[in-house]
């Protein structure tokens, strides 16, 4: 059966949306800080814009003196724009084509695990049965990175929410220190297997992790690294607070944050 063709609006609202996602850029205006957005300019009809504000597709920044030359999508609004790049066969950037972005599903947990014995040394690495207790109870702050081609996950990203302000070493261990409606992030744990590195992965992770926690209404992200891994932070937008309390796998810590 034919397709009903789509009205002049409707065709005006839909290569709108797959333009601005796929023109889109790193916000290097730092813009109120958020290092972790990416833009599009605006060309396009007004209306169709407002509408698509309206449907919380994207969002327009205003000025004192009116609207800005750029705009924002919103989670939503990728995501509908990357349904219709696959709907009309049309191609996403390297990395969205090789990988879906995405929760991790509950028998992907021992898949986690084993990337993140891997990743990390022995007394650094969290043990199975950490990794399914946090996958189980807070699923919605895992971001995970699947090769399409294979189905398997190719690394990942978690972390747990709360109101404290500082790193502790129970949050590693304790999944029941979890608290959905917090509004700071700890960071657990970034994965990449050694066959996917040097392709821009764990940036990415981390910048998809970042805009999407800051949606959801976050004040901050804390994460602990070893003194090598503060330059590599410090470029995905965080700063560098000294050594952490924590003494995880008996070794020294940096604390980093990224403020919202």
């Amino acid at each position: 059966m034919e397709e009903k063709k789509k009205s002049y609006e409707e065709s005006i609202e839909e290569l709108s949306l797959m333009l601005m996602y796929l023109t889109r850029q790193r916000d290097q205006a730092d813009y109120g800080g958020n290092v972790y957005r990416e833009l599009s300019w605006k060309g396009y009809d007004f209306d169709a814009l407002d509408k698509m504000e309206k449907e919380d597709l994207l969002w327009q920044p205003k000025s004192r003196r009116g609207y800005t030359k750029y705009l924002y999508l919103t989670e939503s609004g990728r995501s509908q724009a990357q349904a219709l790049l696959q709907k009309y066969g049309f191609s996403d950037r390297p990395l969205n084509e090789r990988f879906a972005f995405r929760e991790i599903l509950p028998e992907e947990a021992a898949q986690a695990a084993e990337i993140e014995r891997i990743c990390f040394a022995p007394n650094e690495a969290c043990t199975e049965a950490m990794i399914r207790e946090r996958a189980a109870a807070a699923p919605e702050l895992f971001l995970v990175a699947v090769d399409k081609e294979n189905g398997r996950l190719a690394g990942f990203l978690n972390g747990i929410a709360t109101d404290e302000w500082s790193f502790r070493d129970e949050f590693f261990s304790d999944a029941s220190l979890h608290r959905p409606e917090g509004k700071n992030i700890m960071l657990l744990g970034l994965d990449v297997l050694p066959q996917y590195r040097g392709q821009g992965l764990a940036k990415e992770l981390m910048f998809q992790y970042l805009r999407r926690e800051a949606e959801r209404g976050r004040n901050l992200v804390v994460l602990t690294c070893e003194k090598a891994k503060v330059k590599m932070y410090k470029k995905m937008g965080f700063e560098d607070r000294g050594l952490s309390d924590s003494a995880w796998g008996g070794s020294q810590w940096h604390e980093m944050t990224c403020v919202f």
